[in-house]
Order: structure tokens, then C-alpha cells, then sequence
């Protein structure tokens, strides 16, 4: 199972126009975003790679407000783990290396790993 990340977001409802599109959105993704308690602070709970996801629909959109939604996320996203990029690298036959990096934001060095660790398995 992969491990789930919570990111608060602060003053969410202040800080974005068209909210209820983009939570419709990130929903869609299958993440969860919620508010946390009575506050005006909401959280996105999601794996990595639905982060990078939610990350590159706010990227592609034409709207501003919600670029600090994707500068927050990816500041608060952890580096992914081994078994992780493998994981994404076994789902995507045939990945290079720099498609790996751009993928996943991982390093030349981890994204080698896996991909000899790839090449080593299919033998």
C-alpha cells in the first residue's frame, strides 16, 4: 500500500477563487480534501503521485489563484521512496531515466537505481 501524505492548507477558501471547481477537481483524482475541524485550514490527504497529479491539473489550468495550491504542494511533497519510483517505473514499461526524474522529482542517482534494479529483474 502506498503511504498517504497530509498537507495542510491554510486559509484555502480565502486564498482561491472557483473553490468548489478545484476541490471538485482534486476529488476527482481520488484524493481527499477536508477542512480541518471548525477552522478555516483544510487538508489534502494523497499519495505522491496523486499530489504530482493535483500539481500538474493546477499547472495546466488558466487560473492564478490556485497556483499557490501547487507552490504549497510541492513544497510540502516528500521525496519518494525506493520501492515508490520503482513501483511507478514498473507501471510505466520501458521509462527512461529522464522521464523517471521528470515524473517523480527524484534524483539521476535514485532514478539509476531503479532502473537497474529494472533491467536486473527482466532478466
Amino acid at each position: 500500500m502506498l503511504k498517504q501524505l497530509t498537507i495542510i492548507l491554510p486559509s484555502f477558501l480565502r486564498r482561491v477563487l472557483r473553490a468548489y471547481a478545484l476541490k471538485a477537481e482534486i476529488r476527482a483524482l481520488g484524493c481527499e480534501l477536508s477542512r480541518v475541524g471548525r477552522s478555516r485550514n483544510w487538508q489534502l490527504t494523497a499519495s505522491p503521485e496523486q499530489i504530482n497529479e493535483v500539481i500538474l491539473l493546477i499547472e495546466q489550468s488558466n487560473e492564478d489563484s490556485w497556483q499557490w495550491v501547487a507552490k504549497k504542494l510541492s513544497q510540502d511533497n516528500q521525496k519518494l521512496s525506493h520501492q515508490h519510483l520503482l513501483n511507478i517505473a514498473k507501471k510505466n514499461n520501458g521509462i527512461t531515466i529522464n522521464e523517471l526524474i521528470a515524473k517523480t522529482d527524484c534524483t539521476v542517482l535514485e532514478a539509476r537505481k531503479v532502473i537497474d534494479e529494472l533491467e536486473w529483474l527482466e532478466d
